[in-house]
């Protein structure tokens, strides 16, 4: 003789749309009236929250997230597979593209590969011009992340605060080269331009009105308790999760994790100025909005100590098929002219062998693996870029909160979706 079935006993359906019911058993009466679903939803591309392009597909209970499994690949332009068919300074403007909030950056990470390569050592002054303008875009890129992540969980004056200096360095950089977004500044050997007394000027003049600013941004967010609720406890994750995912930048240093390769591997000038790297404690995203804000403080840091010892010099080195002789021996030389044409038209050739530099970017550590077969572009080139990576612990650090949360997480990352794509 068989038991009756008790009032917690459920049968499992799925409905038209592959979601899963639980219903309670005809066989209960009125003892059992609740009713549980699992739903899968689709948050993306066209979400304005994950900036047009990333996808997450969201495994809910309620609005409790069970699973999230990001989506990649809109904005896939095949950049790596271009590189293969350019010369290496032309690989220069694709590199403008990849994280195309801080271009400047992703310059220097590349000709410092192609540098390492070629073995070539850049003049002094080069080294603290290139300093000075990778922490002006450091400063840019987290006043872009601080605007759009306070915009997205809710506090809108915070964007046209961020927005209000970020415009004064774009005019800085539009002086210096040109351009107000992809930039092409950096070049094998040096930069293409060096500081006039006119951008020195006003660089000293926005360090000194700046320190004000940041205090403005973080008095409206410390008092914001809207803010401070969705970012405090949320997305989680220890140093060891943190290392496990092979996270960088403020992401990693957020979690505890002393790690910058601007202190574990110097290079430009930053042997030669005093900074601190700032550590989080919890590894939530406040830790990681506080980590991002101490950073900007440093890089102004930073930048005030290079503009104190910049140095004299030349800007660049005479690299063949890169730079052209000057114009006072243009003019007298012909032959050499013809010569240097000759170069830039096959560009250089860097010897047979194969490197990996690593370059601490705004997002983290952003590297470039060339493979030279001696040829004048490469053989194969590849990118280790931190919003790819960062995406790798999307779905650890989202398991157990809430859909809304998902946006907080996803802007905890600062991801750019060029660079993640490429």
């Amino acid at each position: 003789m068989t038991d009756a079935p008790t009032p917690t006993t459920k049968r499992s359906s799925t409905d038209e749309f592959g979601v899963i019911q639980h219903v309670p058993d005809p066989n209960d009466g009125d003892a059992a009236v609740l009713r549980t679903e699992e739903l899968l939803l689709n948050m993306g591309p066209q979400h304005p929250s994950t900036h047009g392009v990333l996808r997450v597909v969201l495994d809910l209970e309620g609005e409790r997230i069970l699973k999230a499994t990001p989506h990649l690949g809109y904005l896939h332009r095949g950049t790596e597979k271009l590189a293969e068919g350019k010369t290496y300074q032309q690989i220069v403007t694709l590199t403008d593209r990849l994280d195309y909030v801080c271009a400047m950056t992703n310059n220097f990470a590349y000709v410092r590969a192609v540098e390492k390569l070629l073995g070539v050592k850049v003049p002094p002054r080069a080294e603290y011009v290139r300093t000075i303008v990778a922490e002006l875009q450091r400063i840019s890129g987290h006043l872009f992340w601080l605007g759009t992540q306070a915009l997205d969980i809710g506090a809108m004056t915070v964007f046209f605060y961020t927005f209000r200096e970020r415009e004064i360095l774009i005019e800085l950089f539009e002086k210096l080269c040109g351009a107000r977004l992809t930039y092409s500044y950096y070049t094998v050997g040096g930069v293409s331009d060096d500081l006039t007394p006119e951008i020195i000027a006003a660089l000293r003049a926005f360090l000194k009105a700046f320190p004000d600013k940041i205090v403005e941004y973080n008095t409206l967010l410390e008092t914001n308790r809207i803010w401070l609720a969705r970012t405090k406890g949320v997305a989680v994750i220890s140093a060891e999760d943190a290392v496990s995912y092979s996270l960088t930048g403020p992401t990693l240093r957020g979690s505890g994790v002393n790690y910058d390769v601007r202190k574990a591997e110097p290079y430009a000038a930053y042997a030669d100025v005093e900074w601190e790297v700032p550590l989080g404690k919890n590894g939530d995203t406040y830790d990681r909005y506080y980590i991002r804000l101490e950073e900007i403080r440093q890089s102004a840091r930073i930048v005030s100590q290079c503009l104190d010892k910049l140095p004299d010099g030349p800007v660049s080195i005479d690299v063949p098929g890169i730079t052209f002789p000057a114009k006072d021996r243009v003019m007298v030389d012909m032959e050499s002219l013809i010569h240097h044409f000759k170069m830039a038209c096959e560009g250089i050739r860097p010897p047979k062998g194969e490197i990996y530099c690593a370059t601490e970017a705004p997002k983290g550590e952003l590297g470039f693996y060339i493979n030279s077969d001696g040829g004048n572009h490469p053989y194969r080139l590849k990118i280790r870029s931190p919003s790819f990576v960062h995406l790798g612990a999307f779905d650890h650090m989202a398991r157990g909160y809430l859909i809304a949360d998902i946006v907080t997480i996803f802007g905890t990352y600062d991801v750019v979706m060029g660079e993640c794509d490429r």
